[in-house]
């Protein structure tokens, strides 16, 4: 019989490979540092900080891609896609590519939501419109006057599916989805508070634009994003023939404690565990999930955050309007704590903003925008230094040591690549 305190106890970890090198790669689209003003010791810097997180035992891979003045200095991964998660055993391992597709979990929400803002932009939607002005049966129970804007800014009220018993099953049935949310009661602080909707805006707002365009989720996002991106994955789920090469997810650590896995549970559904079980199920790979089953290389969502940067335009394409993008990244409402999440939280409508002195992306990122994935992927932009940034990881840790190696690089990184008004920067312009 199992010891419970035993199981508790166990670390849980992946094991490190005798040399680092042998499991990295670098892509050899990388420019030279010094083409974007940049020090090859700046570089050194923000990937030491990446093999320190690597080294904390707790993401069996890592994929990194920067771009700064839209040069992109840094595409790199380190790891294993799969065969070297703590239970592993008896798999060949495969390493870790820097074109390795990795599911984005929520940072799927930032593209999903752009697919909204540009039928917006094409007059197909309006974001002031209730829901219910597309999906009629959506005006039940309180819900009749829950704008699109607010599903994509956190406050529709619903922000959990309500099952007695929740069945991930229920992921892969579209209709039954929906069903159940429009059926759902909202909170009675629905339209005003934040209360993050994890998994449940993805299929108003799919639905919404399914209805609006007569066109389906995939059908979108390969004709507005992934295609004029140039992007070989980034799709809904991830097609049978490349599997074999897109990286599993992997539990690491210990279980989420009292009172903590009644956040967990209330936020996702399910533990960690379950939710990494999941999400390398065929049935995950096969859905559409617009909130959290995005797959996409790092270079990928870099680009996609780059082309935001841009102001809409990538590579000489315009994707979406410059101001279909400032609606997109504008602050929804001031700071509000959330009551899924239960922190302070800056949001736009389909963004997670950074915030000052310390938001979610690190020191000093207020002008900053993007979205975390499921507790340990981070995706953003920052005009203020002119940076656009995916991580992408498989270790899902929440009691495990790689807090400190993960606020290391978020801290390396943004003082690598200083506000263009802080003294260090203007010292540097002036050296150069």
């Amino acid at each position: 019989m199992e010891c419970p305190l035993k199981n508790y106890l166990d670390p849980n970890l992946i094991k490190l490979p005798k040399s680092l090198e042998s499991v990295t790669d670098i892509k050899d689209d990388e420019v030279d540092p010094r083409d974007a003003g940049l020090k090859d010791a700046t570089i050194q810097k923000v990937w030491q900080s990446v093999e320190k997180l690597y080294r904390s035992r707790t993401m069996p891979g890592i994929s990194l891609a920067v771009r700064h003045k839209g040069q992109l200095v840094i595409n790199r991964a380190i790891g294993h896609a799969h065969g070297n998660g703590p239970k592993d055993s008896g798999i060949d391992a495969m390493p870790m590519k820097a074109d390795t597709p990795v599911c984005l979990f929520s940072a799927s929400k930032a593209i999903t939501a752009m697919m909204v803002h540009k039928l917006a932009e094409e007059g197909l939607i309006h974001l002031h419109d209730p829901v219910a002005e597309y999906i009629p049966e959506f005006a039940v129970r309180g819900k009749q006057y829950i704008t699109v804007g607010q599903v994509l800014s956190h406050k529709g009220g619903i922000p959990t599916l309500k099952q007695d018993d929740l069945d991930p099953s229920i992921l892969w049935d579209w209709d039954a989805c929906v069903d159940l949310l429009c059926q759902a009661w909202p909170r009675k602080d629905a339209g005003t508070a934040q209360a993050y909707h994890a998994i449940t805006g993805g299929f108003v707002l799919g639905e919404v634009m399914r209805r609006a365009s007569g066109q389906e989720l995939p059908d979108i996002l390969r004709s507005r994003v992934a295609g004029p991106l140039g992007a070989r994955h980034m799709t809904f789920g991830i097609p049978e023939g490349e599997r074999d090469h897109a990286a599993l997810n992997y539990f690491i650590g210990r279980p989420e404690p009292f009172p903590l896995d009644l956040v967990v549970k209330r936020a996702l559904g399910a533990t960690f565990d379950r939710v990494c079980e999941v999400s390398n199920s065929p049935e995950f790979m096969d859905a559409v999930i617009p909130a959290g089953n995005i797959y996409a290389t790092a270079e990928e969502a870099c680009n996609f955050f780059q082309c935001l940067l841009n102001s809409g335009s990538y590579n000489g394409k315009r994707l979406f309007e410059r101001a279909t993008v400032v609606r997109a990244i504008s602050e929804a409402s001031a700071r509000q704590f959330d009551r899924t999440l239960l922190v302070p939280l800056r949001t736009s409508e389909g963004f997670m903003l950074g915030d000052y002195p310390f938001g979610m992306y690190g020191p000093r990122t207020s002008e900053a925008f993007g979205h975390l994935g499921f507790i340990s992927i981070f995706c953003w932009a920052d005009p203020s230094r002119d940076i656009s940034v995916a991580l992408l990881t498989t270790g899902k840790p929440l009691i495990a040591p790689h807090l400190v190696p993960l606020m290391g690089f978020l801290r390396t990184i943004n003082n690598a690549f200083p506000k263009f008004e802080e003294p260090a920067q203007r010292t540097a312009s002036a050296a150069g």
